[in-house]
């Protein structure tokens, strides 16, 4: 799968992707925050490097999306030109990612994501 397909194009002006130890630590940090997450703390999902970004995937729990429980997508973290990241997420139905948040603080995204008010990443 290549989500960069259905990435708006304001998001694919990305930064290039930096050191090796740099993105390591930003996924460690997006795994760490994921475990503070409100919705479904039960499962365990995995956060994946997608060209410059991560995209995080999960077992689908709620079975809305996946009556069979599989893994879905969940999020996409990209980076913007200016040090800052876009939060999409997967619209299933449409099978394309929809932007939430541009140019916001990784901590911001991040935030948005795991509290979800509006189940719009977790279904």
């Amino acid at each position: 799968m290549n989500p960069a397909r259905s990435v708006p194009a304001a998001a694919r002006a990305v930064l290039q992707v930096g050191a090796p130890q740099v993105r390591d630590l930003i996924q460690a940090r997006v795994v760490r925050a994921l475990r503070q997450r409100t919705r479904y703390r039960y499962v365990r999902p995995r956060v994946l490097r997608e060209g410059p970004g991560y995209r995080v995937e999960s077992p689908c729990c709620s079975r809305n999306v996946d009556p069979a429980g599989g893994t879905i997508d969940i999020a996409l973290l990209l980076p913007d030109a200016a040090q800052r990241w876009c939060l999409l997420a997967r619209d299933h139905e449409q099978g394309r990612w929809m932007p939430k948040l541009e140019h916001v603080p990784l901590d911001v995204a991040l935030d948005t994501l795991c509290a979800d008010a509006e189940r719009v990443f977790w279904p």
